[in-house]
């Protein structure tokens, strides 16, 4: 199949919201800039904490949290790891380093995925 994709789930204060959604437009534009097929970017609107697990329990989220989801779609996992490196570098990201994030990036989670069905 060929595509190779980045998902990654976080949690946002709704504070945050406008701030969050300001950096993704521009991190999206980045990476398609760079290659990326498609950037998305979603944000919880059906989500309830499961018996077990689910996206709430995942990034532990606090009250005035909600949940983003998203992925970015790649040609092959080496393009992947080319793409993502130029986007590293890129100076209009330069601002978005661990400490200014609008999120808890240490409750936020990724990897990264071979596609394996597409319907």
């Amino acid at each position: 199949m060929g595509r190779y994709v980045d998902g990654y789930i976080l949690p946002l204060p709704k504070k945050n919201i406008e701030a969050y959604r300001e950096q993704a437009t521009l991190a999206g534009k980045v990476w398609k800039e760079h290659g990326a097929l498609d950037y998305v970017e979603c944000i919880a609107e059906d989500v309830k904490p499961g018996k077990v697990t689910s996206f709430p329990q995942a990034v532990k989220l606090e009250e005035d949290e909600t949940v983003v989801f998203g992925w970015v779609v790649f040609e092959s996992r080496a393009e992947r790891d080319r793409i993502n490196a130029l986007v590293m570098q890129d100076p209009r990201l330069a601002g978005m380093n661990p400490k200014t994030l609008p999120f808890d990036g240490m409750r936020m989670f990724w990897g990264g995925f071979e596609l394996f069905v597409a319907a």
